[in-house]
């Protein structure tokens, strides 16, 4: 996603530029362009900086919902529990996993439990200042878009690209990539029980390859990062499953499957707490 954005801004950007460039003379054309390709780079790269940088949980989710999978009430975390978060890591960290349970909600029309997740994401997102995010017209948005999954897709993805752009913007960028490893978890462990037997539903292999695609993304954006003690602390949680991603090939086996879902649930009963 962020690649993309990127790619479908720079032609823009180089337009304007060819523009500029040929009104200026033959003599400091070279010049200009290249002063004008730097600047495009660096917006380019101030672009990619706010985009949320793996697919959003509401379209990991929707991988799920294609598959006609039905709901499962008892595997998202319980609203309640945001209570329980007090450190501003913990909260970010289960800010992105409730962000995958109320997508996991809304996408299968749970309106109560919609409810619920909302109020669990506004209490968190208002201890870190992002109130905004999830207010009530946020809400009636979903509330209009019930029968139009793209649409809801579409909503609950602006919201957490606002949330991931927000903590960016404002030199929080440990936040911001906890939100979305905590939402990177959250996703995996609910597409991985979805049934007792996930490993017996066609297409649930595609799914969580491509979730290892995701995690292999976010070991590399949190690279810059890891010598902050909360990121590292955080991917040494991790550690179980990027194990069992290294024996992974091109297709999964029934004890991949099973391997992943223990990896997943000993990261997230320690996540959850």
């Amino acid at each position: 996603m962020k690649n993309t954005l990127a790619a479908l801004m720079l032609p823009l950007l180089l337009a304007g530029i060819v523009v500029t460039a040929s009104n200026t003379s033959c003599k400091s054309r070279k010049k200009e362009k290249k002063i004008e390709l730097e600047q495009a780079g660096v917006l380019v790269d101030e672009i990619e900086k706010n985009v949320y940088p793996l697919p959003t949980s509401a379209e990991v989710i929707k991988m799920l919902t294609d598959l006609e999978v039905g709901y499962i009430f008892g595997i998202s975390n319980p609203a309640e529990n945001s209570k329980k978060y007090i450190k501003s890591t913990d909260r970010a960290i289960n800010l992105g996993g409730y962000g995958a349970d109320l997508s996991y909600a809304t996408l299968y029309n749970m309106q109560q439990e919609v409810l619920n997740y909302l109020g669990a994401l506004r209490s968190l997102a208002n201890e870190l200042n992002m109130s905004q995010i999830y207010d009530e017209s946020w809400y009636e948005k979903i509330r209009r878009n019930y029968d139009n999954r793209d649409e809801l897709v579409k909503i609950l993805t602006d919201a957490f690209q606002n949330t991931y752009a927000y903590l960016v913007d404002n030199n929080q960028e440990t936040l911001a990539l906890l939100v979305v490893g905590g939402a990177w978890v959250e996703g995996l462990y609910l597409t991985t029980h979805v049934s007792e037997a996930a490993y017996q539903i066609a297409g649930i292999s595609r799914n969580l390859l491509e979730q290892k695609k995701s995690f292999d993304t976010y070991l590399e954006i949190t690279r810059p990062y890891a010598d902050d003690p909360d990121i590292s602390e955080f991917l040494k949680i991790l550690e179980p499953v990027r194990k069992v991603n290294e024996g992974l090939g091109t297709s999964l086996t029934q004890q991949n499957i099973i391997d992943i879902t223990k990896a997943i649930e000993e990261i997230r009963a320690r996540i959850i707490k």
